[in-house]
């Protein structure tokens, strides 16, 4: 049974954002005081003392039916509540009615969905007057409520509780979580929401998709779904928030999160893109697979490698997706232009996947998702003992470490120490005395003999066990 769904609506700049962050119990959505910041309406699991229900934050509403940004956000707004079992209508008690606020009125009481009237800012007396003007909008007794400090919880309790089924059967499925969320594992370490599931149950892909502004992330995640889920347009930087999205491609689970734009960091200087950056800098950190994509017209510049040198440091998987690809005059040339500047400038994930597709028109998504699962299946990838101690032994042998002041580096015994990323320890006789270059030969040995491409590989070396270290003579 589909879990119940509360929208939080209202006109901008109100604390909707607050409230669905005091109801979900994280801080999930930007928060920041100036109208508009919220665009694409996000989704969480909410909880209100005993009471579980998934929870909408929407956009500022706005009277416009144009074809403006504004009026999009509108659309999605309207989607919201007629999706929603219960809608929380916020108004800003402190600034009072506006216009806005009782055009917004007679659109919900015209619809078949009940409504909660929330008072926001009532804390000390500066909002009473705006509370008792609400009682004008006819949608029934305001609550008096401050989101900011919790104030009037147990009222919005009494008036969820009044419209939720009498009986809201347990969910037994793993809690939903936004990106970046972690939970604690049974031997305290924290580990990504979808890695504690059941070993015979699939798990759940993060899959973050990160880029400039305008590469088209947005209008690749609405072909992926096949809804119009994203806000998209020719607008340079729509995307505000960290957007998560529970979807599932040919039986396996994928949480998909498209991401805010990622200028250079030279040219971000209002404090909304800064936090932005930080949700999406937050995405790459708990993803498990990041699609770059890429604008085939402009092609690959300095920001974009900044970006997927970003992801090689979180120890994600990376697969790049070169966009408008319908719209490249000179193909090869093109292809062959990013391969050679990964080449030279990315050289620490060699073999990164690249596709080159069409969101617009859902051209080669399906080529998309098989590379996303390939590099996943790597990333997670465990190679065994055995293995590679035959295989160390032979690299060795066509080429042993050079010699230091005058004698030879021993490298006695390696093992795969973890997974995602593949990481490998080696010990050695003197390993602080390993040359780099070296290192990097033994990591390009590893990702080229054991078919490791696209995914960042570790190497750590270990000093061994003196046994005669400590005894007396």
């Amino acid at each position: 049974m589909t879990r119940f769904t509360i929208a939080i609506v209202g006109r901008p700049n109100v604390g909707k954002s607050t409230l669905f962050n005091r109801l979900a119990g994280k801080q999930l959505a930007i928060v920041e005081d100036t109208p508009g910041v919220t665009r694409d309406w996000r989704e969480a699991a909410g909880q209100l003392g005993p009471l579980r229900f998934r929870l909408i934050d929407t956009a500022g509403y706005e009277d416009s039916y144009d074809d403006s940004l504004p009026a999009r956000m509108r659309q999605q707004t309207e989607r919201a509540i007629e999706e929603a079992d219960l809608t929380l209508m916020v108004v800003d008690a402190r600034a009072g009615l506006t216009p806005l606020d009782e055009t917004f009125a007679r659109l919900l009481r015209k619809g078949s969905r009940p409504v909660v009237l929330v008072a926001n800012k009532c804390e000390g007396r500066a909002g009473e007057p705006g509370l008792l003007e609400a009682y004008a909008l006819g949608l029934g007794d305001p609550i008096p409520f401050s989101a900011q400090h919790g104030i009037g919880l147990s009222d919005l309790y009494d008036a969820i509780v009044e419209h939720m089924p009498e009986e809201e059967p347990e969910d037994e499925e793993q809690p939903q979580t936004e990106p970046g969320l972690t939970v604690t594992g049974e031997d305290g370490e924290e580990v990504l929401d979808g890695d504690l599931l059941p070993d015979d149950a699939p798990r759940i892909i993060q899959m973050a998709i990160v880029g400039r502004p305008n590469a088209g992330k947005s209008t690749l995640v609405n072909r992926l779904l096949g809804v119009e889920r994203m806000l998209t347009g020719p607008e340079a930087g729509i995307t505000r928030d960290a957007i998560a999205t529970d979807w599932e491609y040919e039986g396996r689970p994928v949480r998909l999160v498209d991401t805010a734009g990622m200028r250079r960091k030279a040219r971000i200087d209002e404090k909304l893109e800064q936090l932005s950056v930080q949700d999406t800098l937050r995405s790459i950190r708990y993803a498990h697979v990041v699609v770059l994509m890429l604008d085939a017209e402009l092609g690959m510049d300095k920001q974009d490698l900044t970006i997927a040198r970003m992801v090689e440091e979180e120890g994600r998987a990376l697969v790049i997706a070169f966009n408008k690809w319908d719209a490249v005059a000179d193909k090869e040339t093109a292809l062959a232009d990013l391969r050679d500047r990964l080449e030279t400038s990315l050289s620490q994930v060699k073999g990164v996947p690249v596709v080159t597709l069409s969101a617009l028109k859902g051209r080669n998504l399906d080529r998309l998702m098989a590379a996303v699962f390939q590099v996943y299946d790597t990333w997670n990838r465990r190679i065994s003992t055995a293995q590679l101690n035959r295989w160390l032994a032979g690299l060795l042998e066509m080429h042993p470490p050079p010699l230091v002041a005058g004698r030879r580096l021993k490298l006695r015994y390696m093992t795969q120490i973890k997974t995602r990323p593949p990481t490998f320890a080696i010990w050695a006789s003197r390993p602080e005395e390993l040359p780099g270059s070296y290192q990097r030969y033994l990591v390009n040995g590893l990702r080229q003999d054991f078919d490791m491409p696209g995914v960042p590989v570790r190497v750590y070396l270990r000093k061994g066990r003196n046994p005669y270290a400590g005894k007396k003579k």
